[in-house]
């Protein structure tokens, strides 16, 4: 029999504790070992009842869910699922080291309910493998770290951002396209990769597996950390030098001609490997368009998502990149892609935007 997965609840809430605790107890994956009512409680009983996964409300009394992230990640690196409103909290706690977030639903609403349900209960399996990344270099405490490695620098918040050198050639600028995807880890994986880049850089196109609302104040974020601008795409929206384009939450980005050039496609459709936006949509519309001109990035994600895409790119004559094992959150759709044969490189985050720009 598969051991079940074990799982703690921190939430001032008594009605959503119930809630969660009454629907994660009925999936006989779980077992619902214990709950805390706020940060200082969470504390003192995580170190006795050692869960394989957590659930974590940001804005609680007393001390908030974020600095309850920064204060005991770094020496009890348990993965963490935050269960929040719409709030841009959540990017800075992913950033100290939360695993990802589900949106807060309401109770009230049943199929509201059930979605969320079942996106919680699946990354809490993907919480439960994944490597918890800390901004600090100390791990210890009461869990056992033979399964964490120790972060490498890109993961490393304190370290410094390098200034890589930008490209000499204006046509390549304005000829290539990079496409980037990720799943679980990619918001930090992602602002690793940009923040790198200089401002003259060609026109990017990012799917992040993200629910709607969300996906517009990530790209607010990247675009205040990074120095090229960043925006949540609009349909028609032209890739141009310099401009990272986000897909949004909900819908399907595609790349399409535009004149000489190219614009993005933003619209509602079925789902692509499970998802929408899809990196698989996007991956396979850059493959069929900008073919060796292109240059794709696969990063952190649980799935296989973009793994397809990546090799159709690569099939086309694009240079293909995917996240190696060491550095990634879940080593899901880079291995997935690797394993068959879309990867041209295989290399660590922090050696990805120099590759990169080696390509232009």
């Amino acid at each position: 029999m598969q051991k079940k997965i074990r799982v703690m609840i921190i939430d001032d809430s008594a009605l959503f504790r119930s809630f969660l605790i009454q629907n994660i107890n009925a999936d006989p994956r779980f077992e619902i070992i214990g709950y805390a009512v706020n940060a200082f409680d969470a504390k003192n009983k995580i170190p006795l009842l050692k869960p394989d996964a957590v659930t974590l409300d940001i804005e609680m009394p007393g001390m908030s869910g974020l600095d309850f992230l920064k204060e005991f990640l770094p020496t009890y690196p348990i993965p963490v699922i935050l269960v929040s409103s719409l709030n841009m909290k959540v990017f800075d706690a992913l950033a100290v080291g939360a695993v990802d977030f589900v949106r807060k639903p309401d109770i009230e609403n049943h199929i509201l309910k059930e979605a969320f349900v079942a996106t919680l209960l699946t990354k809490l399996v993907i919480a439960s493998k994944s490597q918890v990344r800390v901004p600090s270099a100390g791990f210890g405490g009461g869990i056992s770290t033979s399964s964490i490695p120790a972060p490498s620098q890109a993961w490393n918040r304190t370290a410094p951002v390098r200034t890589l050198v930008p490209p000499k050639s204006t046509t390549a600028i304005n000829e290539k396209i990079i496409a980037i995807g990720a799943s679980t880890g990619g918001t930090e994986a992602i602002l690793d990769v940009m923040r790198q880049f200089p401002a003259k850089m060609p026109g990017i196109v990012i799917t992040q597996h993200m629910p709607a609302g969300f996906t517009g104040m990530y790209a607010e974020r990247l675009n205040r950390l990074c120095k090229m601008e960043v925006r949540e795409a609009k349909n028609g929206d032209k890739v141009q030098p310099g401009l990272a384009l986000l897909a949004p939450g909900g819908l399907q980005m595609r790349l399409v001609r535009m004149g000489s050039g190219y614009a993005v496609q933003c619209l509602p459709g079925e789902k692509v490997s499970g998802h929408a936006p899809s990196v698989d949509a996007l991956f396979d519309s850059v493959a069929n368009l900008v073919r060796d001109k292109a240059i794709g990035v696969l990063l952190t994600g649980m799935g296989a998502d973009g793994a397809a895409g990546l090799l159709r790119m690569r099939k086309n004559g694009a240079y293909t990149i995917g996240q190696d094992k060491e550095s990634c959150v879940v080593y899901g759709m880079p291995m997935e892609a690797y394993k068959i044969g879309a990867v041209c490189m295989q290399a660590s985050l922090s050696s990805i935007p120099q590759i990169v720009l080696s390509r232009i």
